[in-house]
C-alpha cells in the first residue's frame, strides 16, 4: 500500500483534510488547485498548480497518481470520465458527479426512485415560471441547475414581479423552481459506500444557516428517534441509489409535520462532517480516503456523547490577522483548524472550532465561547 498516490481536484479545505486523513495511512496525495501554496499543499499534499478544468492538468494528476477523487462538484466530469475509461479508478464516478452537478437531474433521479422530496419543476420562461408559482400556492425558490453553492443561484420569489428579477439576475442560465417547504430544522447524513459496495452511515447532524452558509453543526440532531432513523434510511437508499464508492453529505429537511425530505447530496465530503474529526470513531475524511481506495470501511460511532461545529468565516475583506487563538484554546475540549487560507474575505469560510461535552448544550456552549474569542 505504502507509496501509492491519491490525486485529488481542489486543494481547498476539504482536500487539507483528506490529505491529513490519508498521510498516517502511507498515501501521498497530489492536488490540483488555481494558486500556489494550497490548503492542502500547506498540509503536505504536492501541488499542480493549474485551473480545475484544465485537461492537461488533469491527464498530469491521473497519471501521477493511483486513485483520483475531488473535493468540489464543479468540475468537468466528461474529462474525468476519460480518465476513468483509461483504467485510472475515479470515486465517485465522474457519472455521479456529473448527475449530481445539475440540481434538477438530481431532483428527478431521487423523484423517480421515491425518495421524498420537495415539489419542483423545470422552468423554460416567464410563462412557465408563473404557472408554477400557481402550482406551488405562491410561494417558491428559482434555482440555476448548475453551479449553485452557498445560497448562490438561489431566489426566493412570490410574485410576477421577483420572477422578472430572477430571470434577470440568472440570464441565460438553465433553471427550475422548487416548492418553499415549511421546514422546522435542517438535518444531514453523511454516508460513505466502499469499493465493494459495502455501506455506513454516520449519526444524524442538524445544520443551522445563516445567508444560506452553514454557521453551525450539532451532533447527534436533537430529533426524536423517529426521524434519525427515518432520516438515516433515507440516506443508506441515497448511497444505494449512487451506487459508487466515496463519501456523501446528504442535506434534509425535516418539515413541520414530521416528514424527512432530500434537498441536496453533495458527492464529497461535507462541513456538516466536519465533527467527526474530534467525535467520531473514523473521521469523515479518512472514511472517504478508506472508500476510494478499496480499504474497509471504518467504525462511523461517535466516541463522545455531544459535540458542536461552527465554521469560522471571514468578518472583512483584507489580509489576515489572527487573534484570539490562545484564549480560544483555553477553553476545555474546543479543538480547532485553520485553513491556511489568504486573504480573508467576507464569509469565506476561513476555518472551524469544534467542542465536544456530556450534551449538546455544554459543547455548545463551549463551541460558542471560543468563537467569541477568534478574529481572522
Amino acid at each position: 500500500m505504502r507509496g501509492q498516490t491519491i490525486g485529488i481536484v481542489g486543494g481547498g479545505q476539504l482536500g487539507r483534510m483528506l490529505t491529513l486523513a490519508a498521510l498516517p495511512l502511507g498515501f501521498d496525495v497530489i492536488v490540483i488547485n488555481p494558486s500556489q501554496n494550497s490548503p492542502a499543499s500547506q498540509a503536505g499534499a504536492k501541488e499542480i498548480v493549474a485551473d480545475l478544468y484544465d485537461p492537461k492538468a488533469l491527464r498530469q494528476l491521473a497519471k501521477r497518481s493511483d486513485y483520483v477523487t475531488v473535493e468540489i462538484e464543479h468540475l468537468d466530469a466528461d474529462i474525468l470520465a476519460a480518465l476513468a475509461k483509461r483504467g485510472k479508478p475515479v470515486y465517485p464516478e465522474p457519472r455521479i458527479i456529473k448527475l449530481i452537478q445539475d440540481k434538477l437531474a438530481q431532483k428527478e433521479f431521487l423523484r423517480k426512485a421515491s425518495v421524498p422530496v420537495a415539489d419542483f419543476t423545470k422552468i423554460d420562461d416567464k410563462e412557465s415560471a408563473i404557472r408554477a408559482l400557481h402550482d406551488f400556492g405562491g410561494k417558491m425558490i428559482i434555482k440555476t441547475r448548475l453551479g449553485g453553492y452557498d445560497g448562490r443561484g438561489n431566489m426566493v420569489v412570490g410574485s410576477e414581479a421577483d420572477i422578472s428579477k430572477a430571470l434577470q439576475l440568472f440570464n441565460g442560465q438553465a433553471l427550475y423552481a422548487e416548492k418553499l417547504v415549511p421546514f422546522s430544522k435542517e438535518l444531514a447524513v453523511m454516508v460513505a459506500r466502499g469499493v465493494g459496495g459495502e455501506v455506513a452511515a454516520y449519526p444524524v447532524v442538524q445544520t443551522i444557516h445563516k445567508r444560506n452558509i452553514c454557521i453551525e453543526v450539532l451532533a447527534p440532531a436533537p430529533v426524536d428517534s423517529k426521524v434519525r432513523v427515518q432520516a438515516q434510511k433515507i440516506a443508506l437508499k441515497v448511497a444505494s441509489l449512487l451506487n459508487s464508492a466515496g463519501t456523501f453529505g446528504i442535506e434534509m429537511f425535516l418539515t413541520k409535520d414530521g416528514k424527512v425530505l432530500v434537498n441536496e447530496i453533495a458527492p464529497r465530503v461535507h462541513n456538516s462532517g466536519h465533527y467527526t474529526m474530534e467525535a467520531s470513531r473514523t473521521s469523515q475524511f479518512e472514511q472517504h480516503i478508506r472508500a476510494v481506495t478499496g480499504l474497509p470501511l471504518g467504525d462511523t460511532s461517535m466516541v463522545v456523547p455531544a459535540a458542536v461545529m461552527i465554521n469560522i468565516l471571514g468578518e472583512r475583506d483584507g489580509p489576515v490577522l489572527l487573534d484570539g487563538l490562545d484564549r480560544a484554546l483555553e477553553i476545555p475540549h474546543v479543538s480547532m483548524h485553520l485553513y491556511g487560507k489568504s486573504p480573508t474575505k467576507v464569509d469565506r469560510k476561513m476555518g472551524h472550532i469544534t467542542a465536544t461535552g456530556k450534551n449538546l448544550s455544554e459543547a455548545r456552549r463551549r463551541a460558542r465561547k471560543a468563537k467569541k474569542e477568534i478574529s481572522i
